[in-house]
């Protein structure tokens, strides 16, 4: 299922943007030497990493993407052309790890194409970012195995005005009101949301178009699909015509329990690149927590680069800050059940795979026959001792 970020801007993306990235921006520059690891840390070439990983993103940069941006070392290259940026990958300690990393924009900068779709028309790319009802739909055409799931949530959610609902705490509550949901049609929860009851078809838009502009005009009246991690801030913060709360429930705590964003490897390279991935996937493990801990270095970058990428779409450091302080708050940066930090849950998985079976066959997307979670997802890479504390 392509995955189409709700954040402010998004109709703002110019047409000359988009046939840029069409034709794949310009033309990426020369790959820098290869750096050598440093004594004592994590050696990525003789693991067998490739001497550039790439990492293959779907949006924007943002602070939901914040572990894989903190593995850049210092000085990195802005290609904003390409919308890409690369330097040495270093460890938690700083240290190289003798390869480079380069991470790519998706959203405006591959055209809104999947990730997945991405994956299997460029072999360079090394890592990719899947949600798991992505994985699940496409499993028999472009198989994907996740091997890290840096957000242990989805940040999706649906937000209301309280001043407006004031007896609404719950979608649920949502449902038993006429009030109208404005969402991308097309998304999977919200099929789910609806056969199963919690909201009504009859109350449902799939217009958003990612802009503040129906749910202020609306002037409370409708409810939207958002980020709990940015769209709270932003409309109390940011956009002047609104300026006040809204609340929210995430899509999560409503029973559809997707990992988003998961990084992924084509399902035919997961035996090539495995001991690349052993020594790999601890070292992106640190980085997700170090993020955590101190955001503040990765997000003065991560503001930078969208600023250098110029694809119209707008975001402040305080958005940065507020939504690294959200993922931790909420957990959606957090462990698995099992206690490690970006591991699968083989039956929160399953569920998964039963509620979105039924509705990618009816979109004619029908998953692969017989699929199981180990099919979409493997903990095998990760480093146990890893957490949050």
């Amino acid at each position: 299922m392509r995955r189409i970020r709700t954040t402010i801007g998004l109709a703002a993306v110019s047409m000359s943007v988009l046939s840029l990235a069409a034709c794949g921006g310009e033309e990426a520059p020369a790959a820098a030497a290869a750096p050598s690891a440093e004594a004592g840390g994590t050696d990525l070439a003789a693991a067998g990493c490739p001497a550039t990983v790439v990492i293959q993103t779907d949006w924007n940069p943002e602070a939901e993407h914040g572990g894989i941006y903190q593995l850049l070392g210092p000085d990195p290259t802005i290609d904003a052309g390409s919308k890409s940026v690369r330097g040495n990958l270093v460890d938690g300690e700083g240290a190289s790890t003798g390869v480079q990393v380069e991470i790519r924009s998706g959203g405006p900068a591959i055209g809104f194409q999947a990730v997945t779709a991405q994956m299997y028309t460029d072999d360079a790319i090394t890592l990719g970012y899947v949600d798991t009802d992505e994985a699940i739909q496409l499993s028999d055409t472009q198989p994907t195995v996740g091997v890290l799931a840096q957000l242990d949530k989805s940040p999706q959610m649906i937000m209301w005005d309280p001043a407006t609902h004031p007896d609404v705490t719950t979608i649920a509550d949502l449902g038993k009101t006429d009030t109208i949901v404005r969402y991308f049609e097309g998304s999977a929860y919200m099929d789910y949301l609806v056969g199963s009851g919690v909201l009504k078809e009859s109350q449902l838009d799939g217009g958003y178009d990612g802009t503040p502009a129906a749910f202020v005009a609306s002037g409370g009246a409708d409810a939207q699909q958002g980020y709990a991690s940015a769209e709270p801030f932003i409309y109390e913060n940011e956009v002047d015509a609104w300026g006040k709360p809204v609340e929210y429930q995430l899509i999560h705590d409503a029973g559809f329990q997707v990992y988003a964003s998961s990084l992924s490897v084509r399902g035919d390279k997961v035996e090539e690149l495995s001991g690349c991935l052993e020594a790999l996937i601890p070292v992106m493990q640190q980085a997700d927590l170090d993020y955590v801990a101190d955001p503040g270095d990765t997000n003065a970058l991560i503001v930078e680069l969208v600023t250098e990428y110029d694809t119209g779409w707008q975001y402040s450091e305080a958005v940065a800050e507020y939504s690294a302080q959200t993922m931790s708050e909420l957990e959606i940066v957090g462990n698995g059940t099992d206690g490690t930090h970006g591991s699968f849950d083989t039956a929160r998985l399953q569920t998964l795979i039963e509620q979105t079976t039924p509705i990618f066959t009816e979109q004619g997307t029908a998953p692969k026959a017989g699929l199981t979670p180990e099919d979409i997802a493997t903990n095998e890479f990760l480093d146990p001792s890893i957490a949050l504390g």
